[in-house]
């Protein structure tokens, strides 16, 4: 519950650049799996619910009399009894998912491999010394492992498919790069970005690629708008405009916090072209006054209140353990003002520029700069309204 791809892309990219902030150069590992949802077991899967989760009668009654049929110019083929694979288009099925891939964790735990698992997709990530290659080992045996426990439980890894990437410090990541040819016949990522969960990383973690991605998709699309926008009402226009563009902009834009205003000014650009579109305003026009009167939040502002958003969640039994687990309550070693103000605890980092950077370090540098009529807030609704309201003052003042 409270999961989604951000969450998981929060505490990843979290402990990647804390890792870079030590020094430590990371190897990630993007497990792919062949027709995951399809290939599952349903009397392993069956075994597991009774013995890990505890339910059985409701879901064997699901699966069973199960069948499937091909269907071409209205000729039906002969049906065919479905024995594995999970029905898929509905909640249940990454969830079953899930629970059938419940033991492989404890395989990667029985390696020390850091791992976050996302319904059919599993990362991998070691953080070591860029003189410890001999740790290499560990990962190998680790993936040698998985690809094992698979074949046993009718799942198939594509190493074709399935990347490595290694990311931290230039001078480091370039002397480990060279002892990583394969990693247990899965050859390391030739190209120097690969695609988490719709997200672009890079080896620096700068998130350059993704942006650069993320602009030419809203641009495209944003032309297109623009080529009808004058046979569409404005109620048609903004609803494809937030679809198409302004979606793009705020998807797992929880990341990109703490990154420069020059990495950003790409896709305030965008914000800008879609608001000028929108409202037809003139390009010689000040666009500040249009965004406001939109009543839009600035890309920078909107990063703060989606950290912000995120960091109230977690604090109130919302958001997923592994993000509560990366904010500290401050506790006061004395009786002060202070102690009962809800402020959190701000990790010292290292490098400014890596480590100040990661969800753990602005999450409660940018919570304890709000007032404590915001940070009491009783409901997530009241709390987005309030957190809202001050940070538009902040950026339309």
């Amino acid at each position: 519950m409270h999961h989604s791809t951000e969450t998981a892309l929060v505490k990843i990219t979290n402990d990647l650049l804390i890792a870079a902030d030590k020094g430590l150069v990371a190897i990630l590992v993007l497990l792919d799996l062949s027709s995951a949802l399809d290939t599952i077991d349903h009397t392993i899967l069956l075994q597991r619910l009774e013995h890990l989760v505890g339910i059985k009668v409701i879901f064997k009654s699901y699966f069973s009399e199960r069948s499937q049929f091909v269907n071409i110019n209205d000729k039906p083929s002969k049906y065919a009894k479905v024995s594995h694979g999970v029905p898929q288009g509905s909640v249940l099925g990454p969830i079953l998912f899930s629970l059938y891939m419940l033991p492989l964790g404890n395989i990667i735990r029985k390696h020390s491999i850091n791992f976050h698992c996302y319904a059919d997709d599993t990362q991998l990530y070691l953080s070591i010394k860029p003189d410890e290659s001999g740790q290499l080992a560990k990962l190998q045996a680790c993936i040698k492992d998985i690809k094992s426990w698979m074949t046993h439980n009718f799942l198939m890894l594509n190493s074709n498919k399935t990347e490595v990437i290694v990311l931290g410090p230039k001078h480091h990541r370039t002397s480990l790069s060279k002892y990583i040819a394969t990693l247990d016949g899965i050859a390391l990522a030739s190209s120097t970005t690969v695609r988490n969960l719709g997200v672009i990383f890079d080896q620096d973690l700068s998130f350059n690629a993704h942006l650069k991605q993320t602009s030419r998709t809203a641009f495209f699309h944003l032309r297109n708008i623009a080529k009808i926008r004058n046979i569409l009402s404005q109620n048609d226009a903004e609803k494809l405009v937030h679809a198409f563009v302004t979606s793009r902009l705020d998807y797992c834009n929880s990341l990109l916090s703490g990154c420069s205003n020059k990495s950003l000014k790409t896709l305030q650009l965008i914000q800008n072209a879609a608001a000028r579109v929108l409202t037809r305003t003139k390009k010689r026009d000040h666009i500040s006054p249009v965004l406001a009167s939109l009543h839009w939040l600035p890309v920078k502002s909107r990063i703060e209140f989606k950290i912000l958003l995120l960091t109230y969640k977690a604090l109130n039994g919302q958001a997923p353990s592994y993000i509560e687990e990366l904010l500290v309550p401050y506790c006061p070693t004395r009786a002060l003002r202070s102690q009962n103000s809800e402020l959190l605890v701000v990790p010292r980092v290292s490098k400014s520029r890596i480590g100040a950077r990661a969800f753990s370090y602005q999450a409660p540098l940018l919570w304890n700069q709000l007032p404590t009529w915001v940070r009491g807030a009783d409901t997530v609704a009241t709390f987005k309204n309030k957190l809202k309201t001050i940070i538009f003052d902040k950026a339309y003042s």
